[in-house]
């Protein structure tokens, strides 16, 4: 939790309010963690086809027009902090979004930049 300070400009209800929605420091960097895998392009192109159905590399490598090397890595990341789930059949791995609010965070995007 965050020491009240004396804020000049700010009356006690006002810091009070401040100081409790404010995060603590360990939730800040995990949202920026957060937000930091939707600023890498190929990450969101993966996510944006698997919010649609679930894939195999290749064929995600395919869509994407990306080496299956790259797409491994990237998927082998958004898998590792939760995003993207996968599940074999036979010798194949078939990957997905993990959670629907994912997929909504994308839209989300999209709506605030207009299109």
């Amino acid at each position: 939790m965050y020491m009240e300070k004396d804020l000049l400009l700010l009356d006690k209800k006002t810091q009070g309010e401040l100081y409790n929605y404010l995060p603590d420091d360990h939730i800040i960097e995990d949202l920026a963690g957060v937000f930091a895998v939707f600023s890498e392009p190929t990450r969101l192109k993966i996510l944006s086809i698997l919010s649609v159905t679930e894939l195999c590399v290749t064929d995600i490598s395919r869509v994407l027009d990306i080496n299956q090397t790259t797409i491994s890595h990237q998927l082998h990341g958004l898998a590792k902090i939760g995003f993207v789930k996968a599940k074999r059949q036979g010798k194949i791995k078939f990957y997905s979004i993990a959670d629907k609010v994912v997929g909504k965070i994308l839209v989300h995007g999209v709506e605030y930049l207009g299109y």
